[in-house]
């Protein structure tokens, strides 16, 4: 007997197209009424002014140029919804500039001096390396990237007397702590944004608040752990595997030498390029107006600025054709997220196609227009925590829902930026332990930790982090 595969999101998101358009032969077709928010600087729907309007029900033919229609021309089915190329053409090139600046080595690299530095001292790799995932995790939602590393760091770990559990929580926790925290995540953040309406810039501070204290809660919680099981290997949650883990990480990683790359001058500077980058595209973005096209050529840019400066190191020189093959891999990558805007924005296409997305807007607005501020934006997290369970995609969930659920924030009276954080926050809390999302899986896999040892370890924590995004999420509505 085949055991059950859950489907992939693009198969989910071309079921709720086809679901969607079937919806608009039976839902009623209505709208707002639109005025000039100047907060967000654009029109938004006036609370209470909904009425029915003639029904536009959409067809097979709808449905097949639905994602085509979200990819580059909303107005081929008559939508108001905006273009999603811009987005996707940007998640193409910051693709090929992560693989350009991986290829030199300055990442490996890095971690690898970090380690040697520590020698010693490797209860300290932990709150060092899980920071250093997260900065990766907020800035660019690092999460396939991470599969590299396990077989580098967790024998380190075990040779500093750690079990391979504590490992695999350096790595999948720091980065996805980073990435439930986003603070400017392309993936995420930029893209849920853009669905809202609003510049990705609003709310970073709150999602600052909630990065800072869910990270200071994983460093505790894998630091405790780590200190209990190295004074008492019996009490490591893999206890009963720990000869054959070490035969397998041990032996590995001495058979293939287990060495991290020359932290080069070169590659130090690479380093320092790589920060510089993210820091000017905040600055252009908030003092300059930069979009899409400014941001995707900044990356273009220093993809070519890497690359010229990797040349006056033989370990991290490329020639043209190599350069020009590992930024269209780096691209190819991260192809499937790009395609994922596109599909995802094809289900809002069919919605306002159709005429029903005031009217589902409408409903909405009947159940939370009796809610405070604080249950509201609670209740916005448990929606985007269930939706999570069905579109793992950041992207992918952001541009689905994010359209139809930021204009609610006007009717509850809290900042659309709110919902933004309530998405992230639960986008990432879920796929820390999301069985359908293969960076979980894939690492649990490599670090031989069986699912349901890894959900044993990190229900204490998940605990504590909801608690901390619902606390900060409760403050930003009192503070709207």
């Amino acid at each position: 007997m085949n055991k059950f595969k859950f489907p992939t999101a693009f198969t989910i998101l071309f079921a709720l197209i086809a679901f969607v358009a079937l919806m608009t032969w039976v839902i009623p077709a209505g709208e707002y009424d639109r005025a000039m928010n100047d907060a967000l600087g654009s029109e938004a729907p006036i609370p209470g002014s909904y009425h029915r309007v003639d029904a536009n029900p959409q067809g097979l033919t709808a449905v097949l140029l639905a994602p085509i229609a979200g990819m580059y021309d909303p107005g081929l089915l008559g939508s108001s919804s905006s273009a999603a190329i811009d987005v996707a053409l940007f998640v193409l090139i910051i693709g090929g500039f992560l693989m350009v600046v991986t290829r030199t080595g300055a990442i490996d690299a890095g971690i690898g001096w970090l380690l040697h530095k520590l020698e010693g001292r490797e209860i300290l790799m932990i709150p060092i390396l899980m920071i250093v995932f997260g900065l990766g995790g907020t800035s660019y939602g690092m999460a396939e990237e991470s599969l590299a590393f396990y077989a580098l760091i967790i024998p380190v770990f075990m040779r500093a007397g750690y079990d391979a559990l504590t490992g695999v929580a350096v790595i999948m926790l720091g980065a996805g702590i980073g990435t439930m925290g986003s603070t400017f995540n392309a993936f995420a953040t930029v893209v849920a944004s853009q669905g809202a309406g609003i510049p990705f810039t609003d709310g970073i501070v709150l999602r600052f608040v909630v990065l800072a204290l869910s990270m200071a809660a994983g460093i505790v919680f894998v630091m405790r752990y780590a200190t209990k099981i190295k004074a008492d290997p019996s009490k490591s949650v893999v206890a009963d595997q720990a000869d054959e883990n070490r035969a397998h990480f041990l032996q590995h990683a001495d058979a293939t030498d287990g060495e991290f790359p020359d932290f080069t001058r070169v590659r130090s500077i690479i380093l320092i390029l790589f920060g510089l980058t993210f820091a000017v595209m905040i600055y252009g973005v908030v003092a300059l107006d930069w979009w899409m096209g400014e941001m995707s050529g900044l990356f273009l840019a220093m993809s070519i600025v890497v690359w010229g400066v990797g040349k006056f190191d033989e370990g991290s020189r490329m020639d043209e054709a190599t350069f020009v093959e590992t930024f269209i891999n780096g691209a190819r990558d991260l192809l499937g997220v790009a395609l994922i805007i596109g599909v995802a924005r094809g289900v809002v296409v069919i919605m306002d196609a159709g005429r029903i997305t005031d009217t589902i807007l409408a409903s909405a607005e009947g159940l939370v227009s009796g809610l405070s501020e604080y249950m509201f934006i609670n209740a916005m997290f448990g929606i985007q925590i269930l939706m999570s369970f069905l579109v793992p995609s950041s992207s992918g969930l952001a541009t689905l829902s994010m359209p139809i659920m930021a204009p609610l924030a006007d009717f509850a009276g809290v900042g659309r930026d709110l919902v933004v954080t309530a998405y992230q926050s639960a986008n990432g809390w879920v796929n820390l332990f999301n069985p359908t999302f293969a960076v979980v899986m894939g690492g649990l896999a490599i670090g031989r930790v069986s699912y349901d040892r890894w959900l044993k370890f990190i229900a204490p924590l998940l605990l504590v982090l909801a608690v901390i995004i619902v606390a900060v999420l409760s403050v930003g509505a009192a503070m709207s």
